[in-house]
């Protein structure tokens, strides 16, 4: 599917929840142990869009990237990023091996289609897709700084070795561990709050 084909459909859900959905699609939400199935609101988009689920690190609509994010109601109304976004998996040898120009944090950055919904409460009952943006990181300041961040991250693997990475590194993007249990080793690269904001366009003046 296109990009442009896909989001003209994806904002066809703008304002309306995505819960019924889930079920529509037979998107598991809480597993028969009663455990939150966390990708169940991406699984949901994919199935809209009839893309199958993808492990692979490559942009998941071929050409361009499909991320979901969740927004959280402040107390004075205005929507903030509940949490930073996943953009792809570390592999150390890879990271030392390739540039940011060839990377695969690149290639997911330069074309994506983010769907944002908003958090209403744990139980996941309802949920309101908010709006669908697109990011195709061609501003050159913010490029920069993903590419300084990208930069860190290789020259501390090469130096220090790939444990030395922490979430306190990165202005825009973050090395994190990602994978179930406190003892994960697994990292990726998220999109800090800041950069989610930047992504979805929320309190950025646009001139």
């Amino acid at each position: 599917m296109e990009r442009d084909e896909a989001i003209e459909k994806l904002l066809q859900l703008k304002g309306k929840d995505l819960r019924p959905l889930a079920d529509t699609f037979g998107v598991t939400v809480w597993t028969e142990r009663g455990t939150l199935n966390k990708g169940w609101v991406g699984h949901t988009v994919e199935a809209v869009l009839g893309i199958p689920r993808n492990s692979s690190r490559n942009p998941n609509g071929g050409s361009w990237e499909l991320k979901t994010t969740s927004l959280k109601k402040l107390k004075n109304g205005t929507l903030s990023p509940k949490e930073t976004i996943a953009i792809t998996m570390i592999n150390p040898n890879e990271v030392v091996d390739t540039s940011f120009e060839a990377s695969h944090l690149l290639a997911k950055l330069r074309s994506l289609v983010v769907v944002a919904r908003i958090y209403e409460n744990p139980q996941e009952t309802t949920t309101t897709l908010h709006d669908v943006v697109t990011f195709d990181l061609d501003d050159p300041d913010v490029y920069r700084i993903v590419k300084a961040d990208y930069d860190q991250v290789r020259n501390t693997i090469v130096k220090s070795g790939f444990d030395a990475l922490t979430g306190k590194m990165g202005k825009y993007v973050q090395p994190r561990t990602k994978g179930a249990g406190h003892g994960s080793t697994s990292r990726a690269f998220y999109a800090r709050t800041a950069f989610a904001k930047r992504i979805l366009g929320l309190g950025i003046s646009h001139k």
